[in-house]
């Protein structure tokens, strides 16, 4: 028995919403969706999933659709069940573009609180939208998962969900759990430790192993209309506060006018939540997603998809431009002479960095800028890091912005065209955000001469030299760290 918890307090509200949703069902279900696999849209449409027929649709999905759905179990909830993860994307070229980059990725879960059925269900629409939009050859959608993959898990707390209760059977609030200032603001319920639920230990184990990188995260919740972006313990505005601003701005613009806000100001107070997890540990840019406040009955006399429409038209929005929601440069031009490199750099994305540099990269070594004062204050220091602020080290691009720098690289090889220029900078502002390397278009490089460089195509030595100068940036990513 679990103290100060009855199990079939659930059950029965179950019951009486069985009794309040029968009488209206025949009348309103909605002759717009699509027939659903393993369930007639008439419960479908009105009726919140339980963890039994979400097992059931998410298992049809991939049965149904191996080319677009991997559905695997990333771990198991408190009394063993499964924590179904949808990946969707096109399969075909795997984790590549049609171009050959790789696609970005967007993380959604929903479900950390067993009674925000909304919250759920808006994580299952989402995942249904772009299944049922490619088997229908909606070019939109095929657009989307020709460049991006999505990796969704649609019920985080699956026992919750039956007992319909908001914690999960060890009576933790799963989005207290997360360690990041874990039990660090007043809460309720945080458990005893960081991550001491298996449901919070598998979500943050995919995210530190499987989706490093994300472009996004929105963890989906029901309680008040909002959408929320860190910090959830401070009031005062994030790192990428331009970004976040640049998407409320445009959503409330364009879309809708649901509020999107800090959230210690926007909600109150809470810490060790999966949002500033994702974005203060991981460096994604994140969102809590909060849709009405109904969380007492099992289902609804509108239809899900008219009720949540406007909500999932903003998820739309995210995932069709999450090519934006990192920081994007590109070098303009480029003249090298000597020992200096003069550039110019578009920052192409909604994000800025703060962060960047030019490596050059051959055989024998990677050369990275001397600073203009090599001597008082290097660029490179001790345990292999850099100064980034130091003057001639690097530089900054604001969003949607550019710059132009000058770098010196002392007695590097850098006019001799036996390597390659690579920029190398971090995707956002915030510390935990990762860092890239990506090799610099030759036909633009000009010698000091004016004429263009003619280069060979990088060796395997360079490819790999150019993957572990990304990984020369990136923080250890410990599931433990703050």
């Amino acid at each position: 028995m679990i103290v100060g918890h009855d199990p079939y307090s659930g059950a029965m509200r179950r019951w009486v919403a069985i009794v309040l949703v029968a009488s209206f069902l025949m009348a309103s279900a909605s002759p717009n969706v699509s027939a659903q696999i393993s369930q007639p849209d008439i419960v479908q449409e009105h009726w919140y999933h339980s963890y039994a027929t979400l097992t059931l649709d998410v298992n049809a999905w991939a049965d149904e659709h191996p080319e677009i759905v991997n559905l695997i179990v990333v771990g198991q909830t408190e009394l063993g069940r499964n924590l179904w993860m949808l990946q969707i994307s096109d399969w075909s070229t795997d984790d590549l573009k049609p171009d050959g980059t790789k696609k970005e990725v967007v993380y959604i879960d929903g479900g950390h609180h067993g009674n925000e059925h909304l919250g759920t269900e808006l994580a299952f629409l989402t995942a249904e939208y772009y299944i049922e939009g490619w088997y229908d050859g909606e070019q939109d959608v095929i657009d989307v998962l020709s460049t991006t993959e999505l990796h969704i898990l649609i019920m985080l707390n699956a026992d919750g969900n039956d007992f319909d209760t908001r914690w999960n059977v060890n009576q933790v609030d799963l989005n207290r759990n997360y360690d990041h200032y874990w039990n660090t603001c007043p809460t309720t319920q945080p458990g005893s430790g960081a991550f001491s639920e298996s449901e919070t230990l598998a979500n943050s184990i995919y995210m530190n192993t499987v989706v490093p990188d994300a472009d996004l995260y929105v963890t989906m919740h029901t309680g008040v209309w909002i959408m929320l972006y860190p910090w959830g313990k401070w009031p005062e505005q994030p790192s990428d506060w331009e970004l976040f601003h640049f998407i409320r701005d445009d959503v409330n613009s364009n879309i809708s006018e649901i509020p999107i806000r800090n959230a210690n100001q926007g909600l109150y107070p809470n810490c060790g939540t999966s949002r500033d997890y994702g974005y203060g540990v991981m460096g994604y840019p994140t969102f809590t997603f909060e849709t009405d406040d109904e969380q007492f009955l099992l289902g609804t006399v509108e239809a899900l998809s008219e009720r949540l429409d406007e909500e999932l038209d903003v998820m739309k929005y995210l995932i069709d431009n999450v090519w934006y929601w990192r920081a994007r440069l590109f070098v303009d031009s480029m003249m090298i002479g000597d020992s200096e490199v003069h550039l110019a750099v578009s920052n192409l994305g909604r994000a800025s960095t703060t962060n960047a540099t030019l490596a050059y990269v051959t055989e024998e070594r990677t050369w990275l800028p001397v600073g203009v004062s090599p001597e008082k204050s290097p660029c490179e220091v001790e345990g292999l890091e850099f100064n980034y602020s130091s003057p001639g080290c690097g530089f900054g691009v604001n969003a949607t912005n550019s710059t132009e720098a000058v770098l010196d690289f002392g007695d590097a090889p850098i006019s001799s065209g036996d390597g390659h220029f690579h920029l190398f900078y971090q995707k956002r502002v915030i510390d935990a955000s990762t860092w890239v390397s990506e090799p610099v278009n030759d036909s633009i490089i000009e010698n000091g001469n004016g004429n263009n460089r003619s280069l060979s195509s990088p060796s395997v030595f360079l490819s790999i030299a150019c993957v572990l100068l990304a990984a020369f940036g990136n923080k250890d990513r410990d599931i433990k760290k703050h």
